[in-house]
């Protein structure tokens, strides 16, 4: 039986037992905030992948200003993090760290140096419980399937009130990808400074954004889950994207 109820007790079973979903494709395990918006145009998503089959766990947040310019702060090499996938349409920084604390099971700081503030007020609801027991119930080859995350995508996002949602689909750079969500709560308060600007209170984009095909959710969300990609390979000078993930 799942007895995993708060965001803190997923990400600590997580990081005692870190393990990549089979395949031979490029894979991630981790958690993070899926996606959180601000009412006055800023967004921002956190990424912890504890395990990755390139060997370098790391840390990323992605930052949208009102403008919709995106940057990618990671702490590892952009070519083995988030800028792999999604460079070629934002800006990339690597920068020294990025921490993680607790303050309780449910609220959780994110910091950057001195640039970043920023505090996640985290919770259960009814949808989110209903989310997180199905994807306990999911069987392991239903993550790797192209028809079950094509419509549990639609179903996700609706259900979740989160606009949008693409489980599968191809990256900016190119790269087939597949996003299984595992664990997921919903992000129902907090405050974020970066750079000396204060984001506002968390709420709904006017249009809701994303990255080639994955959509970033209009409500904000937390999660443990795990990640697939296709690789991309040099080919007579140039990129070309392998046909296959899995």
């Amino acid at each position: 039986m799942n007895t995993i109820t708060t965001p803190r007790q997923g990400v600590t079973e997580l990081e005692l037992h870190p393990e990549l979903a089979p395949g031979s494709d490029e894979r991630f395990t981790g958690y993070g905030a899926m996606g959180v918006p601000y009412s006055g145009g800023h967004y921002l998503v956190l990424r912890d992948m504890l395990a990755t089959s390139l060997g370098t766990a790391y840390r990323a947040i992605w930052h949208r200003n009102p403008a919709g310019r995106w940057t990618i702060f990671t702490t590892a090499d952009p070519g083995v993090s988030c800028p792999r996938y999604f460079g070629s349409v934002t800006a990339v920084e690597q920068v020294p760290a990025i921490e993680v604390n607790w303050r309780d099971d449910w609220k959780i700081d994110v910091t950057m140096g001195a640039r970043l503030s920023w505090r996640l007020a985290l919770g259960a609801t009814s949808a989110t419980r209903a989310m997180t027991s199905m994807s306990g119930a999911m069987p392991q080859w239903s993550w790797n399937n192209n028809a079950v995350l094509a419509s549990m995508g639609p179903m996700a996002g609706t259900f979740l009130g989160a606009g949008r949602i693409r489980l599968r689909g191809r990256t900016p750079n190119g790269q087939a990808f597949k996003a299984a969500p595992l664990k997921v709560w919903r992000v129902v308060g907090g405050d974020a400074q970066l750079d000396g600007i204060d984001f506002g209170a968390v709420g709904p984009l006017e249009d809701q954004t994303h990255l080639g095909d994955f959509w970033l959710p209009q409500r904000g969300l937390f999660f443990v889950g795990r990640a697939r990609f296709s690789a991309a390979v040099e080919i007579t000078g140039t990129r070309r994207e392998m046909e296959s993930v899995g």
